[in-house]
């Protein structure tokens, strides 16, 4: 009889565990992604569904995420250029005031709305790493930072962004909305943090005294070098998240594309780009006296874009030229667009990295929880209030 502790016996019981190791998750996945190509290519015909795809990732890349990157180079030199000459410190005065009565935090938090419209989500955790900035939290406060800064993640580039599509009011309609939507947002994560861990209430983010402070030693240089250096090192900090943000609107906007759009105006599939199944609008018109009511939308087709701006603004950008041209669109849905593309801002894919690195992973779900209430909030008072300016 063959030894249970054998070669043979070792290898299959190290396959068997190995198989039952990943069988929960590999299976459901395996299942999900060939029904939905299953589905998409029964519909559009396999030839068509692999050309439609090769043809709007390639299409999204020359004429929609190089188009973002170079939005991306110009704000973030006047971004760079705004701190190197203290403008970004005159901000940080200006709105110091309304932090504590608004959002419950110090108000050096200013400094954090400020640098994250600027640039994007992550600054505030570059921010929150400096011994300087953190003296000043309580623990609960300090965690709620997440929420905070990812309401005004990259608000310049979509605020431009609006604004070069030809609308002017509606995207500072939004960002109005946003700034509610983060206050309600961050006041929820406050919430959630107490209840959890009362004792986060009262206790201070550093725990260990700052008893030093090294103050920056800054090179004199010429105008002209702060300018110049100001503008290169900006503009490449663009170029860095141009380039971040091509994974997110080749992917997630090409799939969303996929199910949002129909066939070509013909009816048929011929392979090219933007053409699709529908699945979304379909399926958001069985509930679409719920988006027409809460956001104004006047289109099923709409509700593509608060999908995509969970997992990347940038890729949420990408479906507007597209839907202008279709018609889809007016000045409410730009406000709608602005105020809940800025205050999402593709949080699901950066919440848990952001808790990760402040050693709060198992904060996450009610962070996002926070964060999804907030961005409604931000799109309905967005809605509303165009609605009301429209009128006067």
């Amino acid at each position: 009889m063959e030894q249970s502790n054998s070669p043979s016996a070792k290898a299959a019981k190290s396959i068997r565990r190995s198989l039952s190791s990943y069988i929960p998750t590999g299976v459901p996945c395996l299942v999900i992604v060939l029904a939905l190509f299953y589905f998409i290519g029964a519909k559009m015909g396999l030839p068509n569904m692999l050309n439609t795809i090769m043809h709007t990732a390639h299409d999204l890349l020359l004429n929609t995420v190089f188009y973002l990157m170079g939005i991306c180079v110009v704000t973030g030199a006047i971004g760079r250029l705004f701190v190197e000459f203290g403008v970004v410190k005159l901000l940080e005065n200006i709105l110091r005031p309304l932090m504590k009565p608004l959002f419950n935090l110090p108000g050096v938090a200013s400094l954090g709305a400020v640098l994250t419209f600027l640039s994007d989500n992550p600054a505030i955790i570059s921010l929150a790493q400096d011994k300087r900035f953190c003296q000043y939290f309580k623990k609960y406060q300090f965690i709620s930072l997440t929420n905070f800064g990812t309401a005004f993640g990259m608000g310049l580039l979509v605020i431009v962004f609006m604004v070069g599509q030809g609308y002017y009011l509606a995207p500072f309609i939004g960002l109005f909305g946003a700034f509610c939507g983060c206050i309600v947002s961050t006041r929820i994560m406050q919430h959630f943090i107490v209840k959890a861990y009362p004792n986060f209430e009262v206790e201070e983010a550093l725990t260990e005294a700052v008893n030093e402070i090294k103050q920056e030693q800054t090179e004199e240089k010429s105008l002209f070098i702060r300018i110049l250096n100001s503008l290169l090192d900006g503009g490449r900090t663009g170029v860095d998240v141009g380039i971040a943000i091509i994974p997110g609107v080749l992917i997630i906007s090409t799939l969303v594309m996929i199910l949002t759009f129909g066939p070509s105006a013909t009816g048929d599939y011929t392979g090219s780009a933007y053409e699709g199944v529908e699945l979304l609008p379909w399926l958001a018109h069985k509930v679409n006296f719920i988006f027409e009511f809460l956001f104004g939308f006047t289109d099923p087709h709409l509700v593509a874009f608060p999908i995509t701006a969970l997992g990347a603004v940038g890729a949420a950008l990408s479906l507007v030229p597209n839907f202008m041209t279709q018609g889809w669109i007016d000045g409410n849905a730009i406000a709608v667009f602005t105020a809940i593309g800025m205050c999402w801002s593709g949080y699901l894919s950066t919440h848990t990295a952001m808790l990760d690195s402040l050693g709060y992973r198992e904060l996450t779900p009610k962070a996002i929880i926070a964060h999804t209430i907030g961005g409604l909030f931000a799109a309905i008072v967005a809605h509303i209030l165009y609605v009301v300016v429209t009128m006067l």
